[in-house]
C-alpha cells in the first residue's frame, strides 16, 4: 500500500488477529474472512501470506496455530530454530519469559509490574471487577453518580479556559441509544492525540450536569476491535501509570491461549476437595463467565495459596519428625494438680490433655500455646515440664526478658518443688561462677528443668538429656534462636511455643504453619476485668489526675509513649519528651523511664525497682508490652492509642489489675476522627483478646505474616485472613497428609506442586527448602 509503512501494516493487522485469536479462531470478526484482509494488508510479508492460504477451510485447532505463529512474526520474534510448523504449534511454558507476550515496545511494561515470567502474568489477579455485560444508558445517569459506559466519538477538541493552566479536553460522543455526553479531561491534552472520531471509548468517570451532561473521565480506553472491555465481567489489574488496563487484558489473555492446559498440582485430591481444575481457575479468575465461575475460582487458588504457605512452614520445619514417647500416668497428672494452690479451669485441663497426648506420640510435639494475659500459661507449661521430668528427661524454658526469666523460675519452682523436681536459672547477667554451677547441674542432670534467657543457647550450655524446649512470647526471638534451642537435644525434642498475644485462628494456622495450635479462652475464676476508657486528647489531663489519685492510694501507674513509627530513634524521643512533660505535671510522684534503647540489664534494673515500689509511675516505650507481674499496679495510660493496634491495646492493659486489685486502662486518642474512636471503643465493650484480635485483624489486616525474623513469606493475593479460617483449616490438613506421605514431594502426584513451590521460592527470593 503506497505511503504506508511496514510497521503501520502491521499495527494494522496485530488488532484483527488477537481479536480473531480471542474468539477463539471461528473467523467470524472480520466481514468477507480472514484471509482475504491478509491478503489486502500482508503484501510486503509473504510468509505471513503463505501461513493464511485456505486459512477459512482449516480447522480450529490448526487455525489457533496460523494465528500464534502470525502474531509471533509480527512481534519481531521469528520462527522458532526447527521450522515453521513446529513453531506454530509451541506452547509457552511458565517459566518463560513474559516478554514473549508482547511486542517489543510494550516489554518494558510488563517489567515495571514486576511480570518477569508467563507465570507471573498468569497470577497478576485483578484487583477487583466491572460488570460491564449491560453498560448503562448515558439517559439514565445521575450527578455525582461514579459510572461505566460505551460511547462513540462524534468529535474532539481542545478548551483553553480564562483559569491560567487550566485546559480542557472536550469530546462530544453518543451512546448506543443515540443521548449525547460530553466527555471532560482536565488539564491532560495529550489525550486528544489518543482518541479518533468515530472510535468507540470504554469511559469511567464521574457523572456531571453543569452544561448539559458531563462525565469527568478518571479511566477510559479504546474498544478498537477487541471484545475484553465490554460484554462481560471485565477485570481491573493493579497497574502503574502508562500500562493500560486494555493492555494488560490482551496480555493475560493471550498467556492463558498459550500457555494453558497446565499440570494441575492438586489433580490427585482435587475432587474429593470439590474444588474446580487448575486451568478453568486461572481462566475464571480473569474472565469469568458469570458470578458462579468467579466464586469457585476464588476458592480454589485461594486455597492453593494456602497450602503453598503451609507446606513450605511444614517443610522448613523438617516435616513430621519422629521423636521420643514419652508416659504418662494418671497418678501423676492427678498429683500435679493436688500440688497446685489452686483448681484449673476447663481450658487448662483440656490444653493439658492435649499435650500429653501429643507426649505420648511417637511424634515430636510442635504445638503453640496461646492465651490471654493471666489465662494460666505458666501452669500448663510446668506440666508439660513435670512429664518430661517423671520420664527422666530435662526441660528448658527460654524467655525474652531476664526479669520475666526470673518471674517464671519463680512460679515454675512454685509448682514443681513440691514434686521433687530442681529447677535451674541461667541468666546473662549472673556471675562467671554461678553460671558454671548451674551449667554442671543441668549437665549431669541434678537440675531437671532449665529456665534463662537467650544464655541457654550461648556456648557451653549443655543438658544431660534435653527432652522438652519451651519458648515463651516466640515472637520476641528469632525461628533461629529456637532452633538453636533444640540443638541442644541428642533427639528432637517435643516443643511448646507460649503466646500472650492473642492471635486469630487463621492467623496463628499460617503464622505457625509448622505447630498445632492450642488455645486457653477462659479466664481463672476471680480476676477482676481491666476497666477501660477512651479519651480524645482534650481530656487528656483527666488520665493524669486520675493518676495522681492512685498515686496517693499507694498504687503504681504506666504511662506508654505513643509509637511513632518502627524507629527505636524516635520512640525514644516520644518517650523522654513525655518523661519531662509529667516531672512537671505530677510534682511529688516518683518517676522512672524505660525505653528499647536502654542495655538489657538496665531495663531489667528499672523494671525490678518498679517492681519493688521504688517508682510509682513508670514512663515507657512499648517495651512493657511483655513483662512481669507488678501486683500494685492499677492504671495504664496510653498516650495517641490510634498509633497501635487493638490487640497490642490489649496486650498493654494487661500489665495492670494483676494483684488482685482494680485495674484501669485509659487511651487517650491523638485523632479525635468518628473510625478512630469507633475503632478504639471496642476495647471499652470487651475484654476477650480473641474477639479484640479477630476485629483488629478485620480492621487492620494481617500486615507481614512473620516479618523479618521469617523473611521471604510470599504475601497472600487473594487470601483473606480475616474471612479464610475454614480454607487454611483444610488446606493445612491436606498439607499435613502430603508431608507425611512423601516428605520430599517426588511422588509423580506432587511434582507440579513441588514445581510451584520452587517457582515461588525465585519470586520472593526465599530459599527452597526442598
Amino acid at each position: 500500500m503506497e505511503g504506508v509503512t511496514q510497521e503501520e501494516l502491521k499495527a494494522r493487522l496485530l488488532k484483527p488477529l488477537l481479536r480473531e485469536l480471542q474468539d477463539g479462531a471461528r473467523d467470524r470478526v472480520v466481514v468477507g474472512g480472514l484471509e482475504a484482509l491478509v491478503q489486502n494488508l500482508a503484501r510486503p510479508f509473504p510468509k505471513l501470506l503463505e501461513l493464511f492460504r485456505g486459512y477459512g477451510e482449516k480447522p480450529q485447532e490448526e487455525r489457533k496455530r496460523v494465528l500464534q505463529e502470525a502474531l509471533r512474526l509480527l512481534e519481531g520474534q521469528g520462527p522458532s530454530p526447527k521450522g515453521q510448523a513446529q513453531a506454530s504449534s509451541r506452547r509457552l511454558a511458565p517459566s518463560d519469559p513474559a516478554h514473549l507476550l508482547a511486542p517489543p515496545q510494550s516489554r518494558r511494561k510488563l517489567a515495571e509490574l514486576g511480570l518477569r515470567t508467563v507465570r507471573d502474568v498468569l497470577h497478576h489477579y485483578p484487583r477487583r471487577y466491572e460488570d460491564r455485560r449491560t453498560l448503562p444508558g448515558a439517559r439514565y445517569l445521575e450527578e455525582g453518580q461514579k459510572a461505566t459506559l460505551a460511547v462513540k466519538v462524534l468529535a474532539k477538541e481542545l478548551v483553553k479556559t480564562p483559569r491560567k493552566g487550566m485546559q480542557l479536553v472536550q469530546v462530544k460522543a453518543q451512546d448506543a441509544w443515540g443521548w449525547r455526553i460530553t466527555l471532560v479531561w482536565f488539564n491532560q491534552p495529550w489525550v486528544l492525540s489518543q482518541i479518533e472520531e468515530g472510535a468507540t471509548l470504554i469511559v469511567t468517570g464521574r457523572v456531571g450536569r453543569r452544561n448539559g451532561l458531563q462525565l469527568y473521565v478518571e479511566h477510559f480506553e479504546d474498544e478498537g476491535t477487541e471484545s475484553l472491555s465490554t460484554g462481560r465481567i471485565v477485570p481491573i489489574y493493579p497497574a502503574k501509570e502508562g500500562v493500560s488496563q486494555a493492555f494488560l487484558r490482551r496480555t493475560v489473555h493471550r498467556a492463558l491461549e498459550l500457555a494453558l492446559p497446565l499440570p494441575d498440582p492438586l489433580e490427585a485430591y482435587r475432587e474429593d476437595l470439590g474444588l474446580m481444575p487448575y486451568a478453568e481457575a486461572l481462566k475464571a479468575i480473569h474472565f469469568p463467565e458469570d458470578e458462579e465461575a468467579l466464586k469457585r475460582a476464588l476458592l480454589r487458588l485461594k486455597f492453593d495459596e494456602y497450602l503453598l504457605l503451609e507446606l513450605k512452614a511444614l517443610l522448613e520445619a523438617g516435616g513430621m519428625v519422629l521423636g521420643r514417647s514419652f508416659r504418662v500416668e494418671e497418678a501423676w497428672v492427678e498429683a500435679f494438680k493436688k500440688a497446685l494452690p489452686f483448681p484449673l479451669t476447663r481450658a487448662q485441663e483440656r490444653v493439658m490433655g492435649e499435650i500429653a497426648k501429643d507426649m505420648q506420640s511417637p511424634r515430636q510435639m510442635a504445638r503453640l500455646l496461646q492465651g490471654d494475659v493471666g489465662s494460666g500459661k505458666t501452669v500448663v507449661a510446668a506440666f508439660a515440664l513435670f512429664l518430661a521430668a517423671k520420664n527422666g528427661a530435662q526441660g528448658a524454658l527460654m524467655a525474652p526478658t531476664e526479669i520475666l526469666a526470673r518471674q517464671h523460675y519463680q512460679n515454675l519452682t512454685r509448682y514443681l518443688f513440691p514434686l521433687g523436681i530442681r529447677v535451674e536459672l541461667l541468666l546473662g547477667s549472673m556471675t562467671a561462677k554461678e553460671k558454671e554451677a548451674a551449667m554442671a547441674r543441668l549437665l549431669s542432670g541434678e537440675a531437671q528443668v532449665a529456665v534463662g534467657t537467650h544464655a541457654l543457647i550461648q556456648e557451653g550450655v549443655g543438658f544431660r538429656d534435653l527432652g522438652l524446649a519451651v519458648v515463651d512470647e516466640e515472637h520476641r526471638f528469632g525461628v533461629l534462636q529456637r532452633r538453636a534451642l533444640l540443638k541442644l537435644a541428642k533427639a528432637p525434642p517435643d516443643v511448646l511455643v507460649m503466646s500472650a498475644t492473642p492471635i486469630p485462628r487463621s492467623l496463628a494456622l499460617t503464622l505457625y504453619g509448622d505447630l498445632e495450635v492450642s488455645v486457653l479462652d477462659e479466664m481463672p475464676p476471680g480476676r477482676v476485668p481491666v476497666k477501660t476508657k477512651v479519651l480524645p486528647h482534650r481530656l487528656r489531663l483527666q488520665a493524669y489526675a486520675f493518676a495522681r489519685e492512685e498515686v496517693r492510694k499507694g498504687h503504681q501507674v504506666f504511662v506508654v509513649a505513643p509509637a511513632i513509627e518502627e524507629s527505636e530513634e524516635l520512640d525514644l524521643k516520644a518517650a523522654t519528651t513525655l518523661y519531662e512533660e509529667l516531672k512537671g505535671l505530677l510534682p511529688g510522684v516518683r518517676l522512672a523511664l524505660l525505653h528499647g534503647r536502654m542495655p538489657a540489664r538496665e531495663k531489667d534494673e528499672v523494671m525490678e525497682a518498679f517492681r519493688r515500689g521504688d517508682y510509682d509511675l513508670l514512663v515507657s516505650t512499648t517495651v512493657v508490652e511483655v513483662g512481669v507481674d507488678i501486683p500494685k499496679a492499677t492504671l495504664i495510660i496510653v498516650e495517641n492509642a490510634e498509633r497501635f493496634g487493638l490487640a497490642q491495646l490489649h496486650q498493654l492493659r494487661g500489665r495492670v489489675g494483676r494483684g488482685g486489685l482494680q485495674g484501669y486502662a485509659i487511651f487517650i486518642a491523638g485523632e479525635a476522627g468518628q473510625k478512630t474512636l469507633k475503632r478504639l471503643k471496642i476495647l471499652e465493650e470487651s475484654t476477650d483478646g480473641f474477639y479484640i484480635a479477630e476485629m483488629d485483624l478485620k480492621l487492620r489486616g494481617p500486615g507481614e505474616l512473620r516479618g523479618t525474623r521469617q523473611s521471604g513469606y510470599p504475601e497472600l493475593k487473594l487470601g483473606d485472613l480475616a474471612e479464610d479460617t475454614g480454607i487454611i483449616e483444610k488446606a493445612r490438613a491436606l498439607a499435613k497428609a502430603i508431608v507425611d506421605k512423601d516428605p520430599t514431594l517426588d511422588l509423580p502426584e506432587h511434582r507440579a506442586l513441588k514445581e510451584e513451590l520452587r517457582a515461588q521460592a525465585e519470586r520472593v527470593g526465599f530459599r527452597e527448602v526442598i
